[in-house]
């Protein structure tokens, strides 16, 4: 890989400095906090906890009160419109707190804000917002900070981004830990803006990706789960760089590190070596998630996905074959524009063919500036939502089934906290990722353990320690 794809030393030295400029300024302040509020996939969360670790390492405590923060920033996602409608919601909401307390920051960065013309778009609007800059600036954030104490700072750069090694890091959990190998795509969807926010695919070093993992390890660490917009494609912008089914197995070789786990497959780039690693290593967890997005070869390939109804049914094969108790999760758009209803019952075939653990299920959402947004709609909106609906029955009535096959059985569960419905309960994940609730004391958390299934609901389990 070449060294054009990294951030330079004396970059990063050079945001070093900035860090201990912004320390010294709030060592005469009283508690400085900040507030991270994410929006979007796993990859933003990684991104915000890079921020967190920036902001801890330049004196300030985390807080999730905006309303008393000094520094509030708002890490957003553009997949869909929601989101971007949310963020929108909530800055606006802080322009009459920003009236009563002048010093504090307002930043927006993340996904959304790299979309061509949304910076534009939000410096107008928002005259509130202190700080706003893209996914490519990210590791120029203390610089940028700095900056905005005296002036607003737009940095939004249409360049190709590069890696940054070497940023603190602040993660949410104390036992897991999201690990990002790569970042970007090369796939261009026609639905999908990623690789217009993201950038071009670019693969860490394995070597980074190992210390890192080694030192989580160290740390007490027990599950990783490794990130990338397509997982399946680390390596293939070098040469000299391992395949992902090989940094697989080096990482299963850490000490200390008990599950991996790992998102985005492509299923188009998935391989056979992949396939039998997962099947090789007991530390790998028996779980894919395998978006398929359509089971229209028609719509699948107006979304330019490259692959075939046929070709992903033959991969779920190979993957049942070799692993024979595999969890299968998926990701599917209702209401593409070129769907027809006849295309969308191919997709129910689909889903009852493969019987997926879970599904991730959204409609179709028009992003700015991509193929799909100039295509005008084969079905009307109140089509495509009862083709929603009917895709959730469907599902629910699958993830309840195989949930159901669950309960009797003692399975061993890595406990990470208090249940976030009910703190009576805690609340852990079996190797498939499936959430069980159960009665048991705070000192099991970050802990694997044996637990009898009692009950079966739709997303989750009941039971008690075995």
């Amino acid at each position: 890989m070449s060294d054009s794809k990294f951030v330079t030393c004396e970059e990063l030295e050079k945001q070093n400095t900035f860090i201990q400029n912004i320390k010294e300024l709030n060592s005469l302040k009283k508690c400085p906090t900040a507030c991270v509020i994410t929006y979007g996939c796993q990859q933003n969360e990684n991104d915000s906890e890079r921020l967190k670790g920036m902001l801890e390492a330049m004196g300030y405590s985390m807080t999730e009160n905006r309303e008393t923060a000094d520094v509030v920033i708002f890490n957003t996602c553009a997949v869909r419109e929601n989101a971007e409608m949310k963020l929108r919601g909530n800055v606006g909401a802080l322009k009459s707190l920003k009236r009563k307390r002048k010093d504090m920051i307002i930043a927006v960065c993340g996904c959304m804000v790299q979309q061509e013309k949304e910076a534009e778009i939000l410096n107008k609007k928002f005259k509130h917002i202190d700080l706003i800059f893209g996914t490519h600036s990210l590791y120029r954030f203390p610089e940028l900070l700095y900056k905005s104490l005296s002036e607003r700072i737009i940095d939004v750069v249409d360049i190709p981004g590069r890696i940054a090694e070497g940023i603190p890091v602040s993660h949410d959990d104390k036992f897991k830990a999201w690990v990002s190998v790569m970042y970007g795509c090369n796939n261009f969807c026609s639905y999908c803006v990623v690789p217009y926010v993201r950038g071009r695919e670019r693969s860490r070093k394995h070597e980074d990706v190992i210390n890192e993992i080694k030192t989580l390890a160290e740390n007490g660490y027990v599950e990783v789960t490794l990130l990338g917009q397509n997982v399946n494609s680390y390596g293939n912008d070098s040469e000299n760089e391992i395949s992902f089914a090989e940094l697989l197995n080096e990482v299963c070789k850490i000490d200390g590190i008990k599950r991996v786990r790992f998102a985005t497959s492509h299923p188009k780039d998935i391989s056979d070596e992949l396939i039998d690693v997962m099947a090789a290593n007991s530390k790998i967890c028996p779980q894919l998630h395998l978006p398929f997005q359509s089971g229209s070869n028609k719509v699948l390939k107006d979304m330019n996905r490259g692959y075939t109804r046929e070709k992903y049914l033959d991969t779920i094969r190979k993957v049942k074959e070799k692993i024979p108790n595999i969890a299968l999760s998926s990701d599917v758009i209702v209401g593409f524009p070129t769907e027809s209803n006849d295309d969308f019952e191919e997709t129910i075939s689909l889903l009852k063919e493969v019987e997926y653990d879970s599904l991730f299920t959204f409609i179709y959402s028009k992003r700015r500036g991509t193929v799909a947004a100039k295509i005008e709609p084969v079905l009307t909106a109140d089509e495509v939502e009862k083709n929603f609906n009917k895709l959730l029955e469907t599902q629910n009535e699958i993830s309840k089934r195989k949930n159901e096959a669950f309960v009797g059985k003692i399975i061993e569960v890595f406990v990470e906290g208090r249940s976030k419905n009910n703190d009576l309960f805690l609340q852990g994940r079996t190797p498939e990722n499936k959430i069980v609730n159960f009665s048991g004391p705070d000192t099991l958390i970050g802990k694997l353990i044996n637990v009898k299934i009692t009950d079966a609901k739709t997303w989750s389990l009941d039971g008690e320690i075995a």
